[in-house]
């Protein structure tokens, strides 16, 4: 009995009002705590008592799906189908935002898209928070112009599936509805009026500055004051020996510079292709120093002699050609290993630079992202981000 419709009430949207709220979610309602003891014996003047003690909006949260007090409250409205005055009342009185916000729920769901229009659009204006909970039980904070948002174009609010509205453009195309005038145009007018005249009195500043400037570049000194202006002395030229001594003097500086010039690039080219390895191949070839030349005159005589003794040096020269050959490649494998083992720790160096310079790119486009939002809803009055 308790849970039965108003016998004197009117279909919505051709069916019983209680069906616009799905069977489970209805059963839920029936079941729980709120709706046995704070619905139940509910008339017109109790609602209005219930609707101002709401704390927050929101569907069913939880895992065993607990309806809040909000749904209960709007099954109630739809099983006694209270007065569209009433309703109107709600939405119009700007002391209790929860109340407000539970008519204007209500009123989507049972009045048609013209009336949901025309008396909620003006809410976009309302800027108040609103605690909501969602389905696994944790609160957010939405305002009260997102809630009216989300009324008029989502197809689901607060767990309960909206009728469909009919589109803006084609009530505006029959001539049923106005075309809509937001405050924010208005607002948006003024600055840009404001703009425009800031424009147009830094263009009047800089013409008369050019004028200025103008008319003191056109006034020019008198012809008796540039008859008295003496022309600068002029330097004595040196006698021709002189010019031709100096003359040949730079010729000779620069001729000296040039050729210490490529002297000094010979010698660093020379020393900068050399390897650490083929310098000790000189000095392993040379002998060290001026040791050379005794060293040269022996293998002279050695190759002169003839027999056991010339086989012996070729022999000793073969071995000494081995060492050297060793020892290069010896001098080889060093400086590749020595440059294997550098690589890496240059290439782990470059790629933390280039970490870090992406992330301090990041955090430059997220401050200048929220610096931008910061500005937009400073103009809407809409409070601030934090960085």
């Amino acid at each position: 009995m308790a849970n039965r419709t108003v016998k004197d009430a009117h279909t919505v949207h051709g069916t019983n009002p209680q069906y616009l709220i799905e069977k489970i979610i209805r059963s839920r309602i029936y079941e729980c705590r709120y709706w046995k003891e704070e619905c139940f014996a509910v008339n017109e003047e109790l609602l209005v008592e219930r609707a101002v003690a709401l704390k927050y909006i929101g569907g069913v949260h939880g895992g065993n799906i607990k309806p809040t007090p909000f749904l209960c409250l709007t099954l109630k409205m739809l099983q006694i189908q209270p007065a569209k005055d009433i309703i109107i009342e709600f939405i119009r009185q700007k002391d209790h935002k929860y109340a407000r916000a539970l008519g204007m729920f209500y009123l989507r769901l049972t009045q048609d898209s013209l009336e949901c229009y025309r008396y909620l659009e003006p809410l976009y204006n309302d800027y108040r928070k609103l605690k909501r909970i969602d389905r696994q039980g944790a609160f957010s904070i939405i305002h009260m112009d997102e809630f009216v948002d989300e009324l008029l174009r989502e197809e689901r609010s607060c767990d309960v599936i909206l009728p469909r509205l009919q589109k803006r453009q084609v009530l505006e195309e029959e001539n049923e509805l106005d075309p809509r005038v937001s405050l924010l145009d208005e607002e948006l007018q003024d600055v840009r009026l404001e703009d425009a005249l800031a424009a147009d009195e830094d263009d009047d500043g800089e013409d008369a500055s050019r004028d200025g400037s103008d008319r003191r570049s056109s006034a020019s000194p008198s012809p008796r004051r540039r008859d008295n202006v003496s022309p600068p002395p002029k330097r004595p030229s040196p006698p021709p020996h002189r010019q031709q001594h100096h003359r040949h003097s730079q010729q000779h500086h620069r001729q000296r510079r040039r050729s210490r010039s490529r002297s000094r690039s010979r010698s660093k080219s020379k020393s900068r292709s050399r390897s650490p390895a083929e310098r000790r191949r000189k000095t392993v070839d040379n002998g060290g120093g001026g040791d050379s030349k005794k060293k040269r005159k022996k293998d002279k005589k050695d190759s002169s002699g003839g027999g056991k003794d010339g086989k012996s040096s070729a022999k000793d020269k073969d071995r000494h050609h081995n060492k050297d050959k060793d020892r290069r490649d010896k001098d080889k494998d060093k400086d590749k290993d020595r440059g294997e083992r550098k690589r890496p720790r240059r290439d782990s160096g470059d790629r933390r630079d280039r970490d870090r310079d992406r992330q301090q790119r990041n955090r430059d486009r997220e401050e200048e992202e929220i610096r931008e939002a910061n500005k937009l809803r400073a103009e809407l009055g809409i409070p601030l981000l934090k960085p």
